[in-house]
């Protein structure tokens, strides 16, 4: 099926749009671009996103939409204790930032771009990140594992503690020699803190 006969989707502009983005750069993407990439008019992109920002609003969002999901399955993971899952939760945020860096630095820089345009979906996003945090750390408290008066400004300061792992400003320090017995020892001093043993 030729790109003009499929279904014209949200999802393919968006994965159309990332690929513009990936060679063109934040700077010289157009919806022009996107729209030739995908064989249709910029009329039929402008049909699923009325501005050139809500497109790149909408990239955004999916990029970062991405590490969300993966943390959300750590969050909901009652099984395990709350002490075992703050630490996943955290090493797989560390992870999922270092890997967006390390594996593609070109896109990396381009949504380095993005994130400052779009104050509104990185706000979102970092309101989701500590609103799975804050529920880890309510099962903690709940369970007896950790201590935290307020669960929620526990959750915004372990975030803000831990940032220099996720902050993408941080990004060329992540690959450093050390990098990773750093983020180990801040998380073990964060679990002794919230009253957990190790």
């Amino acid at each position: 099926m030729s790109p003009t006969t499929e279904t014209l989707t949200a999802e393919r502009i968006l994965e159309a749009t990332e690929d513009v983005l990936r060679r063109h750069g934040p700077a010289k993407a157009t919806v022009v671009d996107v729209a030739r990439a995908l064989g249709v008019s910029h009329g039929s992109v402008y049909r699923h996103f009325r501005t050139k920002a809500a497109l790149r609003a909408a990239v955004t969002k999916r990029w970062l939409d991405r590490t969300s999901e993966t943390l959300s399955a750590i969050t909901a993971d009652e099984s395990r204790a709350p002490g075992a899952r703050l630490r996943d939760w955290l090493a797989a945020l560390f992870e999922a930032k270092r890997r967006k860096a390390g594996d593609d630095p070109e896109l990396f820089a381009t949504y380095m771009v993005l994130t400052g345009e779009t104050g509104e979906v990185v706000e979102e996003h970092l309101a989701d990140l500590t609103g799975q945090l804050t529920r880890i750390i309510e099962a903690g408290v709940a369970s007896g594992a950790f201590t935290a008066a307020d669960p929620a400004t526990t959750a915004t300061a372990v975030f803000h503690a831990t940032g220099r792992f996720h902050d993408p400003g941080y990004h060329r320090v992540w690959e450093r020699p050390g990098a990773q017995e750093d983020f180990t020892a801040l998380v073990d001093l964060l679990l002794r803190g919230l009253g957990r043993a190790s």
